[in-house]
């Protein structure tokens, strides 16, 4: 069956794409376009056409399989035109979204009609590109530069009601009517004279005309977010051509600027991350048909700040709460936490107080383990520590009911441990949240040798509902992300024993792309984590540190001095601290390269990657990427730690990690000797 089809309505001619699941705009699709529209061009008694999608959604966009293989023919930019140039006005009639290359289908059309739950968006700069049909030049000239830049720029969709506002919709249209009015609305409109071409237009761009500082303003109230990004930066480029140049030099622009971004790293990258997403939701071993636990109501044991913020991402999804505490005191605490960040997320317009109110109402404190009898799940959240969780564990096998999934939200220890003081090891498993737990997106999912499949299919399907990316990890200390990260500090902590400062270390990691490194994330976290003054030796860096009161920034100075707005400098004590570990070592400071820390930070990472491959800690390499990309701040534009050693070349990673005295994992050894890559 064709995925596009034809039906005559009197005299407008309803063009229905059937492209499942998101209609996107492959070669079949395009073909159809064409031919719908040369029908349409060569019937008498067709007066005007209607673009429709069935299915959940209007075109959502290209369809990236295509990325990086021969086109074939007709193009979308040429399709666009085809519409554009119709002597018959073309309605698009949008539901679901209209996204990347299905807003530029509809930018062709010369109106645009949408039901109100409809999205509208370019989101190509999230695959490192900028739209290639045309999007950069007739966006601005229906909507205005102001307008145009952050849907171009960010790749945020927008709703319909603002489209309407800002002249990218032409009319609203009920939800259940929308061909039928779409249709009415051809009709009418077929009866006018001239029709609005967007390549045509000029009104909307003569703002920017006169105020070209438009687009160094952008640049500036977006410099941070958009910092290390190249594809930004060239749909600006593009942008400021619609307004520089006849709409002809702008689309060679434009197509310049989208070949230049497609054929690079970062796009390879950002495309990377768009499928490793998809694919870390997949278990390889679980059969399709597994059954999945119903989850109607979640036990929290601890309300600090982890259980505080797991606690709000169920009742942010609709799903009742009971939170446990030992005392009041930190229980009426924790719950006023929880409040307050809700009603700061309401303040900030993200929220409506009824949404707050609603999430609130779902909340159950309590001071009784009792209370957890009947949930469906419960997860602890008390110190990181074996024995106590080992206790919490065995109380909660001998309350909650059976068939319940038993989670410990533990970054370290061993799930299999914690499970064996239950009767029921196979309900057990690591959930573990990274802080704050109701705003990062990463959960690793840690899978203990017991764990039953529909404990792991459950944990999966309700990561999704709660907004987070999981990844599954095998059981191994500090599972996937924390396993590499502990190979990051004990590097840069002999760094600083041979000469590079601090600083040094953190200044090379932030200009790679990460938002602090190791030494600014020690104080953030407080050094004295883990540390004792009754057993301290003064024997590291750290313990002197923490002895003369430098825990970090909550005590106003840790590797850094911090002034009142906690802005950091660096210290001359820690500088003299550092240097009297050295002497006392006998050895030599020396200089260290920013290239030698990088290598010495990053590689070490990549390779204690390859051993969670080798032990299948972790299902395939682009999982540890999305664990990096999500938990840790890994820059996006690189693709992870394991795509980007595959962009640096897993040889010279491998030689490197050997000059450095460092043992290879025999797989990075093996892909390094034979030419192959992790990805």
């Amino acid at each position: 069956m064709s995925v596009i089809s034809t039906r005559k309505e009197g005299d407008v001619l309803v063009v229905i794409s059937n492209n499942p699941p998101v209609n996107a705009l492959g070669h079949a699709v395009r073909a159809g376009l064409a031919d719908a529209l040369t029908q349409a061009a060569n019937d008498s008694a067709i007066k005007a056409v209607v673009i429709r999608c069935d299915g959940r959604t209007f075109f959502a966009g290209a369809d990236i399989t295509e990325f990086g293989r021969p086109m074939q023919g007709p193009s979308l930019p040429e399709v666009v035109d085809q519409i554009e140039a119709s002597k018959k006005p073309v309605v698009a009639a949008i539901h679901g979204t209209a996204l990347g290359g299905g807003l530029e289908v509809a930018l062709g059309c010369h109106y645009r009609v949408a039901v109100p739950s409809a999205k509208l968006g370019l989101p190509e700069v999230k695959l490192g590109i900028l739209p290639g049909a045309g999007g950069t030049q007739r966006l601005p000239r229906v909507v205005g530069v102001e307008a145009a830049l952050p849907i171009i720029v960010t790749g945020d969709p927008i709703g319909a009601k603002q489209a309407q506002s800002i002249g990218l919709l032409d009319k609203l249209v009920g939800e259940p009517s929308l061909e039928a009015d779409a249709i009415a609305f051809a009709r009418e409109i077929s009866t006018r004279g001239e029709h609005p071409i967007a390549s045509q237009r000029t009104d909307k761009i003569a703002e920017a005309v006169r105020d070209p500082e438009v687009f160094d303003r952008f640049r500036r109230e977006h410099a941070r977010k958009l910092k290390g990004f190249e594809a930004p930066e060239a749909c600006i480029q593009a942008v400021k051509a619609a307004v520089d140049l006849p709409f002809a030099e702008g689309i060679k622009k434009e197509r310049e600027l989208f070949l230049k971004l497609v054929t690079g790293d970062q796009s390879r990258a950002l495309r990377h991350v768009f499928f490793a997403e998809r694919a870390a939701a997949k278990i390889d071993d679980i059969p399709a048909d597994t059954p999945v636990i119903e989850i109607k109501k979640v036990g929290v044991l601890g309300a600090g700040t982890m259980g505080g913020g797991i606690t709000m991402n169920f009742l942010s999804a609709g799903i009742p709460v009971t939170i446990v505490e030992r005392e009041q005191a930190a229980l009426d605490r924790g719950v006023a936490i929880i409040k307050k960040n809700y009603e700061a997320t309401a303040k900030k317009g993200r929220l409506t107080e009824e949404q707050v109110a609603k999430a609130v109402s779902l909340l159950t404190p309590s001071l009784s383990y009792d209370d957890l009898a009947d949930c469906d799940l419960v997860i602890e959240a008390v110190f990181e520590n074996m024995d106590i969780k080992k206790d919490v564990f065995k109380k909660l096998d001998g309350i909650v009911k059976q068939g319940a999934i038993l989670a410990s939200n533990t970054s370290y220890l061993n799930v299999d441990e914690i499970a064996s003081v239950t009767k029921r090891p196979q309900a057990v498993i690591g959930l573990h949240f990274f802080s704050p737990a109701n705003v990062m997106r990463l959960l690793e999912i840690v899978r203990g040798a017991k764990t039953a499949p529909d404990v792991l299919k459950t944990s999966m399907e309700l990561s999704k509902k709660i907004g987070k990316i999981a990844v599954v990890s095998g059981v191994c200390p500090g599972f996937i992300g924390n396993r590499m990260l502990s190979q990051r500090q004990r590097e840069a902590n002999k760094l600083i024993l041979e000469g590079a400062k601090p600083w040094d270390v953190d200044r090379a990691l932030v200009s790679f792309g990460f938002p602090m490194g190791p030494f600014q994330m020690s104080d953030l976290a407080g050094l004295d984590i883990g540390w004792s003054k009754e057993t301290s030796k003064g024997e590291t860096i750290r313990d002197v540190l923490c002895e003369r009161d430098r825990r970090g920034q909550k005590t106003g100075k840790g590797f850094y001095d911090y002034d009142e707005n906690r802005r950091p400098s660096p210290s001359p004590e820690v500088e003299q601290v550092i240097a009297d570990f050295i002497a006392k070592s006998g050895k030599q400071q020396r200089q260290v390269s920013d290239q030698e820390i990088l290598e010495r930070l990053l590689y070490p990472m990549v390779n204690e990657g390859a051993k969670i491959l080798d032990e299948k800690m972790a299902q395939r390499a682009s999982d540890i990427d999305i664990v990096w990309l999500n938990g840790y701040g890994w820059p996006t534009y690189t693709g992870g730690p394991m795509f980007w050693a595959d962009t640096v070349g897993l040889e010279k990673v491998a030689s490197a990690l050997e000059g450095y005295g460092l043992e290879v994992a025999s797989s990075l050894k093996a892909k390094a000797g034979a030419g192959q890559k992790f990805n």
